[in-house]
């Protein structure tokens, strides 16, 4: 696994996990990356530097990895609340509000909600992209 800083056209910066570097490669060129901020699809890598560790103990190797849990959740939560804020939650009916939305093109309608594996499926099939996020209980 890789992790990249991506950032897209609008300078929106954001970190991605990818299972190597002709993985992100093969995305971004059938632009299936989007930005988590605006959508946008003109994704790039920037800037970022190699982790060198030279950790002695344990102990350091875990406040590390602890450190970096935390920054991870920190920036799940700060996603959850900007979709809470500027999105409508659909629940359990996503699947179907989704496809009123594609269809509509006149509704720009932001939606969020949960899909069972098979409603993903069967929105890929019609040609409707989804974004999964992990969501990060707010009290936990």
């Amino acid at each position: 696994m890789i992790k990249y800083n991506l950032k897209c056209q609008n300078n929106h910066e954001f970190e991605s996990w990818f299972s190597n570097s002709e993985e992100f490669d093969k995305l971004n060129k059938k632009d299936l990356l989007e930005c988590i901020y605006c959508s946008s699809k003109k994704i790039s890598k920037s800037i970022m530097s190699p982790r060198i560790s030279n950790l002695n103990t344990k102990q350091e190797q875990v406040n590390l990895i602890n450190r970096d849990i935390k920054n991870e959740k920190d920036q799940l939560l700060r996603l959850r609340k900007y979709i809470e804020k500027n999105f409508d939650y659909v629940g359990k009916d996503f699947s179907k509000k989704v496809r009123e939305v594609y269809y509509d093109k006149k509704s720009k309608k932001a939606i969020y909600g949960t899909a069972t594996s098979k409603e993903r499926e069967e929105l890929a099939e019609e040609g409707i992209d989804l974004l999964s996020i992990p969501w990060i209980n707010k009290d936990n």
